[in-house]
């Protein structure tokens, strides 16, 4: 009787599928085996690209007459470091007596290639059956159930074009544009930065953030504070008061008057104090009072880009820390799979869910997070998901998002601490979802003196209902969003309420002492510097730093890169020192090299710097992995690209 195997992308995933199996057989060199099963492992990548001077010598030297560098056959070889590891797997796949083959790589686009480069170079057993296993956890049930549904390896086909397709547009673009401009501008940038060689690396999402980092360095360089001026007046009554912003309208004396800066401020001091002098002893009524009621639902789950943010706001961490450490809290178990863009649950997981709220019930030996669970059995909480904003199987591709699974507790207690924090904002995440939305009490008033109008809005928190789980930590002095606002100290929030009493008081039409007017100093500020979180963020959305929350769930689209590399992109570009970030605060600043490679590129070839091309290739990928496209087809698009863009380079020269 023939035998299985099966084929991780690392020894330790090998081992949880033994555990799984029940496969407690010794372990061989570089393999596991029983009576039924082998099992094992690639060490990450074990095929690479071949460099150009594999397909001709001559290609070893950068020269403009050997360009651009398009093969028509591609040629791969075995990282010399890996050549055993290989050997093994190659020995085992080619074995008479396997019948199947699972390929268990990571269940992702990189994973897939990782494992398809090795079944390309090892050519296993022609009569072996092969399959793919696809796992959202490293639970042993997950496990088990990949390998049985596992699916025909050709249903994965598409999304091992795309794989391929990305390996090759990377390396044509680096490569041919790397080498390109190195030869034109190589000798320019040496001078200009004191250096006796330099070389120009370009990336295809490399160069794009490059640009997107130097571009808001120049915009906060250049930026001129403006400084205007604001007016608020004090209303009320004998015993208490509030405050209002005066607000230009379309029957203001002010309306489009050269005057002003702004809606709300003058550019002069004194006209602003001349303002004031017009009101004096004036009548105010109130004109317009809008009382509501506001409710706010947790935020979505975790995707990695998320987590990578707020573990950079939280912990000042890189992102590529942060995945390493996602990623090694899934493999123990804890946590579902890393590197997923979808913020959402599918309905399959959603009506199992109690199956992970019952393993953090009984596992999960945390005071506070026992608390909240407590809780929920107390008040009830409904853990039906279905019909909620958290589950939604259209926004999921290849994973859902980042939930704990309620198993892994045995590995729990050998964790470093900043791995069981960040732990534990996920499992916070993740409950908050099953609590009820925060409430406010929210009052607008608009005061009329004649036609000119001062506006107040006060917001106060009524129920907590999330926001009890979802408090932002007090060492953090990050801006406090509409979810956060009843966290502020306490001395604002009896003012708020004090303010919020006496404007439930007020009537429409009811007139008000006008008590006095204030000038207020207010100035233009430059936008903020990405920091290592943001700008994975910002990649996600393709160039744009979005802070609200629901807003940029809704313009999700094409990012730049993947969730999967953007952290890899962000660290290479501090290897090569294009740019710097500070390891206190994780803020990012190009370096001047960095300036001067975005220069050459801005001149030479400005779009490799657009978001939105950038995008659309990622996009292209994305629909040669949904089969909307034919592989053949993007390949033609990308070395027509090339092409042109070294005629006109070269043109240039």
């Amino acid at each position: 009787m023939g035998k299985k195997l099966i084929i991780t992308e690392k020894p330790s995933v090998a081992m949880e599928f033994a555990k799984a199996l029940k496969i407690t057989t010794n372990r061989k060199n570089g393999y596991l085996e029983s009576q039924d099963w082998i099992i094992t492992w690639c060490v990450g990548h074990l095929v690479t690209m071949s460099y150009p001077e594999k397909y001709d010598e001559k290609l070893k030297f950068w020269r403009l007459d050997t360009l651009p560098f398009i093969p028509e056959e591609w040629k791969y070889e075995i990282i010399p470091q890996v050549q055993n590891q290989f050997d093994i797997v190659k020995e085992l796949m080619t074995r008479e007596d396997i019948e199947e083959i699972y390929n268990a790589g990571d269940s992702g686009r990189e994973g897939e290639y990782i494992q398809r480069l090795v079944f390309m170079m090892a050519k296993p057993n022609p009569k072996a059956k092969m399959k793919r296993v696809w796992i959202d956890s490293q639970t042993e049930e997950e496990i088990l159930r990949g390998i049985k549904e596992a699916k025909d390896l050709s249903y994965y086909d598409s999304l091992s074009d795309s794989a391929y397709l990305r390996a090759k547009e990377d390396y044509l673009i680096g490569i041919n544009f790397s080498r390109l401009l190195s030869i034109i501008y190589g000798r320019k940038l040496a001078q200009s930065i004191n250096e006796e060689k330099a070389s120009i690396s370009v990336g295809r999402v490399m160069t794009c953030v490059l640009g997107m980092i130097v571009e808001r360095e120049r915009e906060i360089r250049n930026f001129v504070k403006t400084k205007y001026y604001k007016i608020v007046g004090k209303f009320g009554n004998e015993t208490s008061s509030f405050q209002a912003e005066w607000k230009v309208n379309e029957k203001s004396k002010m309306y489009e008057s050269p005057k002003l800066y702004n809606e709300t401020g003058f550019k002069k001091e004194q006209d602003a104090k001349d303002f004031i002098i017009n009101l004096q002893g004036k009548e105010a009524t109130i004109s317009e009072l809008k009382k509501s009621k506001q409710k706010e639902n947790a935020p979505l789950l975790f995707n990695l880009a998320e987590i990578q943010n707020e573990c950079t706001k939280r912990f000042k961490i890189k992102p590529d820390e942060t995945l390493e450490i996602i990623q090694n809290l899934y493999e123990k178990k804890l946590l579902t799979y890393p590197r997923t863009d979808a913020r959402v649950l599918s309905t399959a997981v959603a009506k199992e869910i109690s199956k992970n709220l019952n393993g953090i019930t009984r596992g999960f030996k945390d005071e506070e997070i026992q608390k909240y669970i407590q809780k929920m059995k107390d008040e009830k909480y409904s853990t039906n998901l279905i019909k909620t904003k958290y589950v939604n199987d259209s926004k999921i591709t290849d994973h859902y998002a980042i939930i704990p699974t309620g198993q892994g507790y045995e590995n729990y207690n050998q964790l470093p601490n900043i791995q069981k924090e960040i732990y534990k904002v996920i499992v916070k995440r993740f409950l908050a979802i099953f609590y009820p939305p925060s409430e406010y009490n929210k009052i607008q008033v608009t005061v009329k003196i004649e036609e000119e109008t001062f506006n107040c809005s006060e917001k106060v928190c009524i129920k907590q209902g999330f926001l009890e789980i979802l408090k932002p930590n007090k060492k953090e002095k990050q801006k406090l969003t509409d979810n956060e606002e009843n966290l502020k100290n306490e001395e604002q929030d009896s003012e708020e309420e004090n303010n919020l009493e006496l404007l439930k008081k007020l009537k429409k039409g009811e007139k008000v002492q006008i008590k006095n007017f204030e000038i207020k100093d207010a100035e233009t500020s430059p936008p903020s510097r990405y920091n290592s979180g943001s700008i994975i963020l910002a990649m996600e959305n393709a160039g744009k730093l979005i802070e609200e929350e629901e807003l940029r769930e809704q313009i999700k689209g094409a990012g730049i890169g993947t969730s999967a590399t953007r952290a890899e992109i962000i660290k290479k570009l501090e290897k090569i020192k294009y740019m710097q970030i500070n390891s206190k605060t994780q803020i990012i600043t190009p370096t001047e090299k960095g300036e001067k490679i975005y220069d050459i590129v801005h001149f030479s070839m400005p779009d490799m710097l657009n978001p939105k091309l950038t995008a659309s290739w990622e996009k292209g990928l994305d629909m040669v992995a949904k089969k909307e496209i034919k592989p053949d087809e993007f390949m033609i698009k990308l070395k027509n690209y090339i092409k042109s863009k070294f005629n006109k380079l070269v043109v240039k020269m």
